[in-house]
């Protein structure tokens, strides 16, 4: 009778553990009694390297604060340049995760760098000025005009090889003072008076704001430029690289593009 007792208080000790959840060794245990289990850390570390188009600075520096907070093991180091610049890095062999580019072509020119580009957003030219406007710039036919200081960009980058097709569409023939390295110095130049007026992304002129005025014309509509966005097939943070591509491609991503200007796909 002794035995038989023993062996039934163990039995009701097992049922009653197996009723309240069991061991500490079953698995994630609520210490705070809140019924949340605490969840698992980021297993993203280390550092990120992205390669991106000049016109991608403002929404990448965002979407990097963004980033930084959801994987806090990472560190965000952002390259801004005209995207033939960073093609030919890409193809000397930077250490380099993720590429964007302005344009298609100059994706293609990094193509046995990369794997699998996507386009996840899409530009267009806009004329800007002087916040005054002290040429009295109204088309894209002004930049015809010789008695104008006028910029663009450098043909070889994509915004200065959309002007070439923009003037070509509108049968002009441009009195170019100065082909600035990218569009952001293609801008600037704009901004600081140095020139009646430049061809820039519309999402510059958008993010420039009130230090110019913005000139839309109908051409624009003939040299439309894809961004497209890839990971580096030798990318030293695979991982990362995976979390950017899917962080620009997420809701996220295109609420940040669509505000800074972009057009979606």
């Amino acid at each position: 009778m002794r035995l038989g007792r023993s062996a039934g208080v163990v039995l009701t000790a097992m049922l009653l553990a197996s009723c309240s959840g069991g061991t500490p060794d079953d698995g994630p245990s609520d210490l705070m009694g809140s019924g949340t289990v605490a969840p698992a850390p980021d297993e993203i570390t280390g550092d990120l390297t992205v390669f991106a188009a000049a016109s991608l600075q403002g929404v990448f520096e965002e979407l990097a604060t963004t980033f930084e907070e959801q994987h806090p093991g990472v560190t965000v180091a952002l390259n801004f340049a005209a995207s033939s610049a960073l093609a030919e890095q890409v193809n000397a062999g930077a250490p380099v995760d993720v590429l964007a580019t302005a344009s298609a072509s100059t994706m293609e020119q990094a193509a046995a760098e990369v794997s699998d580009p996507v386009t996840f957003a899409s530009n267009t030219l806009v004329i800007v000025t002087p916040s005054d406007n002290p040429g009295v710039v109204t088309g894209l036919a002004d930049f015809a005009d010789p008695d104008l200081t006028l910029a663009v960009c450098a043909v070889e980058v994509p915004c200065g090889a959309a002007a070439e097709k923009v003037f070509t569409a509108a049968g002009i023939t441009p009195a170019v003072d100065t082909f600035a390295e990218n569009v952001t110095a293609t801008l600037n130049l704009a901004v600081s008076g140095e020139v009646d007026a430049s061809l820039v992304y519309a999402t510059d002129a958008l993010g420039a704001g009130d230090t110019v005025s913005t000139i839309t014309f109908p051409e624009s509509a003939e040299a439309v430029n894809d961004n497209l966005i890839a990971a580096a097939a030798q990318a030293p943070n695979a991982a990362a690289a995976q979390a950017w591509l899917d962080l620009v491609l997420s809701d996220e991503g295109a609420a940040v593009l669509t505000a800074a200007g972009f057009d979606l796909p």
